[in-house]
């Protein structure tokens, strides 16, 4: 038996170049996936191509834009014949109490995250009812379920995300596309920033793991996403995976 559980797929992954997006454009490609990158950052999108070749185009643009959602999705279909997979992984968010966070703090979190994931599921419909067995997969998080301190605007969104999936993993049923969320906990460079930033709440929230440490990207984050994506996942749909080590048990 292979572990080419991906092969033929063609995937559109959002903030794709670098953290849990760069760990699971990889592993896709490594299982037999082609994979359109949306990212901010050229020369890490650029530094992926070099490595990983003609299983990846890289397009450079923001997310909250949704001619970026188009283009990407317009990307796939001529580069790759098709699109089977969207992950909506990138987001952006800015971490004070709620009474200080500003309009502006909102709209970043809500334009990179719960809108963009809405106009990147909306472009890429056409292209996935096509395919008879498609797959979304959106990123929420434990901040939201946990109502994490100085999150509000990002919990906010996640947690609108959640609810979103819900809706459409119901309407989208008839048409063979699933909808589910992941809700990681790793250690990515963003999360060692904050690390450093706020020590005593980095530290409660490692202690809150069963299994006794943050995630690995690439080990424990992104083969979650590949199951997903894959059709050994094609009997579930509208549900909320937690990748956080046993942190949050959803009942």
């Amino acid at each position: 038996m292979n572990n080419l559980g991906l092969q033929g797929k063609s995937a559109v992954v959002t903030g794709g170049a670098s953290g849990i997006g760069g760990a699971i454009t990889k592993l896709f490609v490594a299982r037999g996936a082609r994979v359109v990158v949306v990212d901010l950052q050229q020369e890490a999108g650029e530094v992926l191509v070099r490595e990983l070749g003609d299983s990846v185009v890289f397009l450079q643009g923001d997310v909250s834009d949704p001619a970026v959602a188009r283009a990407a999705v317009a990307t796939a279909a001529e580069r790759f014949g098709k699109l089977d997979v969207l992950v909506n992984n990138a987001s952006a968010s800015r971490q004070r109490p709620f009474e200080e966070q500003t309009d502006d703090d909102w709209d970043l979190a809500m334009s990179t995250g719960l809108y963009a994931t809405r106009n990147f599921m909306l472009a890429a419909l056409p292209e996935l009812r096509k395919t008879g067995n498609a797959s979304v997969i959106n990123f929420g998080s434990g901040a939201g379920l946990d109502g994490q301190p100085n999150q509000a605007s990002y919990a906010a969104a996640k947690e609108a995300i959640r609810g979103l999936s819900r809706v459409v993993a119901n309407e989208w049923a008839p048409l063979n596309i699933r909808v589910n969320v992941v809700c990681p906990m790793a250690l990515t460079a963003g999360v060692a920033q904050w690390a450093e930033a706020r020590p005593e709440q980095y530290a409660e929230s490692a202690a809150k793991v069963p299994l006794g440490r943050f995630g690995d990207p690439d080990r424990d984050v992104a083969p979650i996403v590949a199951f997903l994506a894959s059709d050994d996942a094609q009997y579930m749909t509208g549900q909320t995976v937690m990748a956080d080590g046993g942190a949050i048990k959803l009942r």
